[in-house]
């Protein structure tokens, strides 16, 4: 079984990047004129198939001017479809859903919330796809019940994790127990979409209402406001941000309406414990799930979910946010409600770069934030020769993140902007047409994770995003500039 630290080496060097010269963008012409045939599993090796979404793929590549960014698309957007459901059937008379998170055996609730989340547009298209869907909303409120601070779920429950010796409430059910708020905002957020395209409530039902009813009862725990809470984690490794200190209950923090988070979306361990981009999806799903609930009829659970929102959003302005010297307000990415704040941003999402993606309003503050991290001003932005873009504790240190550059591209509305991240991605995928975990700027053969579903599904929507919004971004504007730069010969 592949560790999420794993590093992976293959393929051939692509030079290319945000810096990259139009005699450089020049030389790869030859091979973006070349068919690119499919990296797709044969239909028949298909995990999943869906009708809905192989007409979008066909339609949307129509509109890609350059044949090497729509063969990635093709192979990238139906991924998660294609590969990693690992489960599909009726369980108790409900759908049910399993989806790995690719080269793990396992399910995140994280990654398999981001994996679906794009196809949900296409569940009125798709009866198979809402039903797929709806499998996964229904096993998350299974798993939400079994344990809500694990973030990582085994389909087979007869199998110890590689984690069992934790120490922490482990269970034969549980992959991994990391404390993560993201985790069951994530959950909320999957739930609410689906509603809003459907208007359907029928997986609504008692469980779903408890797992619901349980992830508001955890939040509430990991306030923090008269005691620890139930949670703690230690493991025996090398690595400190594998585990926790203060025996297994994490740094301190004084309570002051945030949640604590133990671990980041990367699964690190957090400096400080309230974790900003998260509390502040938290503050969205809250009112994502009061909106849902009123729909139920459920009028007080609604309002206990605004006013804990309300509460969270009240801390985040009061204790986050601070002027720092060139670039005014900004949000801190982790606080501990005595005064300590880490400026910093990493890559994994939700993180601030990432804000407006999940529901936070796009002001000044953001903006500013925006602008500092992604700069020299956040420890985690790496430039190399052909990329530059923000990496990760996670990773080795140097690497470049895919997900950084498609959540900036996914908040920006500047079409060079677009155009340039989509570029850097075109070119950086080390000829394997995949998108992967992490990426050396310098030489992007050497790169982790060469099956990592959730970078693949979220760059197609990405690119879904692209065509509708910014259809001249994906026309021929670029390849046509990169055919003139190459008859002039610069």
């Amino acid at each position: 079984m592949l560790n999420r630290k794993s590093f992976i080496q293959t393929g051939t060097i692509l030079a290319s990047g945000l810096l990259l010269s139009r005699c450089a963008i020049a030389r790869t012409l030859v091979a973006a004129d070349t068919p690119f045939a499919s990296k797709r599993p044969k239909p028949a090796d298909r995990l999943f198939t869906s009708e809905a979404i192989e007409r979008e793929i066909v339609r949307v590549k129509a509109g890609i001017a350059d044949p090497e960014l729509a063969w990635l698309f093709e192979n990238c957007f139906p991924n998660t479809l294609d590969t990693t459901v690992r489960h599909f059937g009726m369980v108790d008379g409900k759908w049910d859903a399993f989806v790995i998170t690719g080269d793990i055996e396992a399910m995140w609730l994280r990654d398999s919330s981001a994996q679906v989340y794009p196809y949900v547009p296409y569940v009125k298209e798709d009866e198979k796809l809402k039903q797929l869907i709806q499998g996964v909303i229904n096993r998350h409120a299974r798993c939400v019940l079994i344990d809500p601070y694990a973030n990582a779920f085994n389909y087979d429950n007869s199998k110890k994790s590689e984690w069992f010796s934790d120490e922490t409430d482990m269970k034969i059910q549980l992959h991994e127990r990391k404390w993560e708020v993201d985790s069951l905002c994530y959950v909320i957020r999957l739930a609410h979409r689906y509603w809003q395209v459907t208007g359907d409530v029928s997986c609504f039902d008692a469980e779903w209402q408890s797992a619901m009813q349980l992830i508001v009862k955890t939040f509430k725990q990991q306030q923090r406001k008269t005691e620890l809470g139930p949670y703690h984690f230690q493991r025996n490794t090398t690595t400190p941000s594998d585990s926790l200190t203060g025996g297994g209950y994490g740094p301190r923090a004084k309570p002051v309406g945030m949640i604590c988070s133990m671990f980041r979306p990367s699964d690190d361990a957090t400096t400080f414990p309230f974790l900003i981009p998260s509390n502040l999806f938290a503050v969205v799903s809250l009112r994502q799930l009061a909106d849902i609930m009123l729909s139920l009829g459920k009028n007080i659970f609604a309002d206990e979910c605004t006013a804990l929102a309300k509460e969270v959003e009240d801390a985040v302005q009061k204790y986050a946010i601070s002027h720092v010297p060139g670039h005014g307000k900004v949000y801190a990415y982790e606080v501990d409600g005595y005064g300590s704040k880490l400026y910093m941003d990493e890559s994994n999402m939700p993180n601030l770069l990432s804000l407006p993606y999940f529901g936070s309003k796009a002001d000044h503050v953001y903006h500013n934030t925006r602008k500092m991290m992604l700069s020299d001003a956040n420890p985690y932005y790496v430039k190399g020769k052909l990329a530059e873009g923000i990496g990760s504790e996670h990773t080795d240190r140097g690497t470049v993140w895919p997900l950084s550059l498609i959540s900036r591209a996914l908040t920006s509305t500047d079409a060079k902007e677009i155009s340039d991240c989509l570029d850097v991605l075109r070119q950086t995928h080390a000829g394997t047409g995949f998108i992967h975990e992490s990426f050396d700027p310098n030489a992007p053969e050497h790169f982790s994770r060469a099956w990592f579903a959730w970078a693949n599904t979220i760059f197609g929507e990405l690119v879904v995003k692209v065509y509708h919004e910014h259809p001249d971004v994906l026309g021929s504007k670029i390849i046509e500039m990169v055919r003139t730069s190459h008859r002039r010969g610069d």
